[in-house]
């Protein structure tokens, strides 16, 4: 009977669908700190597909990929994945939900020159220099 069911199951789980929830649902205690970084797209084949917000974090994620896959198949017991990609989130939800942070970054104020604007004469507001210097002058003027 428990190996009629477990045969069920599996016809019903199509590509290990339910292993994979599983997966998904442990993340962030199988991957640690890790986790915080790196976040399930889903998968290829064999190929697992993570999130990154950024290309300075998912080229430095591709140094973990062996101990990520090394986690994720020692989870199912058996290996299951072979290769680690790595995209950019781009506005995705990773599966599970878990959201990246967003760092959140302010204007930085800049000094006022003392003398902005001053040489609005001397350049012709046709010309590229001109219009980049008026440009210039109205970004000090409008903050």
């Amino acid at each position: 009977m428990g190996e009629a069911m477990t045969e069920f199951v599996s016809t019903l789980d199509g590509k290990n669908k339910l292993r994979l929830a599983k997966l998904w649902k442990a993340w962030p205690d199988l991957m640690g700190e890790l986790a915080e970084f790196a976040k399930p797209l889903g998968h290829r084949k064999t190929t697992l597909i993570l999130a990154a917000e950024d290309s300075v974090a998912a080229q430095e994620l591709t140094y973990f990929a062996p101990e990520i896959l090394l986690r994720i198949n020692s989870f199912f017991g058996e290996e299951v994945f072979d290769k680690v990609l790595f995209e950019l989130l781009n506005g995705r939800v990773p599966l599970g939900g878990y959201e990246l942070q967003r760092t959140h970054f302010q204007r930085a104020k800049i000094k006022k020159p003392e003398n902005i604007g001053g040489m609005k004469d001397k350049f012709d507001p046709e010309s590229a220099v001109g219009r980049c210097y008026l440009k210039y002058v109205r970004l000090f003027e409008n903050s």
